[in-house]
């Protein structure tokens, strides 16, 4: 595998080719993507998300950089509910698992009204590229089969033909997810790994 730089430099490549944001996943299937690392490496990942966002902004491409820290959606929510405090109180007692557990019935992510699509939903639009960051400090909250699963296979048809990539701190086989390169998260995703 190439170095993480590299590995950011073709990235940003990738995603300005209009081709890339026209394209459809396997067979046709929805746009996504998955940009692994070393989780060493995440401040520098973190870094160049910045840098780009930072550059997309001055407008001068064809698409908007739209970026979700998950993390972030996940707090905010628990903090407009009033359930933050709470959550500290049920881990102590219960642990995280019941925690987990309790934040993704708050933010129903089983339910078609699931609280992350509905939010990415009303602020991305039509032309944009979508990174999700945040995996590795959500975990064990909200897992990557839960954002595969219950986020990007919930998103409406509509938003087939935008492309969405998934930073995740470990490594993507195209089979399976092994977060921070410790735990293994398998099933089949059907997602191309974005830059090997």
């Amino acid at each position: 595998m190439a170095d993480v730089e590299d590995r950011l430099n073709q990235m940003e490549i990738l995603i300005k080719n209009p081709s890339f944001r026209r394209t459809k996943g396997k067979a046709n299937e929805v746009n996504y993507w998955v940009f692994d690392y070393a989780p060493e490496e995440e401040l520098a990942i973190r870094e160049r998300i910045d840098y780009l966002k930072e550059k997309n902004l001055k407008g001068t491409e064809e698409f908007e950089l739209v970026v979700y820290d998950l993390y972030d959606l996940i707090m905010e929510h628990l903090q407009k509910k009033g359930f933050l405090e709470k959550c500290y109180a049920m881990e102590e007692k219960r642990g995280i698992v019941k925690v987990a557990s309790a934040v993704q019935r708050s933010l129903k992510i089983t339910d078609k009204e699931n609280l992350i699509v509905e939010y990415i939903v009303e602020h991305t639009p039509t032309d944009a590229v979508v990174f999700l960051t945040g995996v590795g400090k959500c975990y064990p909250i909200l897992q990557a089969p839960e954002v595969f699963n219950k986020i990007l296979y919930n998103m409406p048809q509509s938003f087939a033909n935008i492309p969405m990539v998934l930073f995740y701190p470990g490594t993507y086989t195209e089979q399976e997810l092994i977060i921070f390169n410790e735990y293994s998260e398998d099933n089949y995703y059907r997602a191309f790994r974005l830059v090997r």
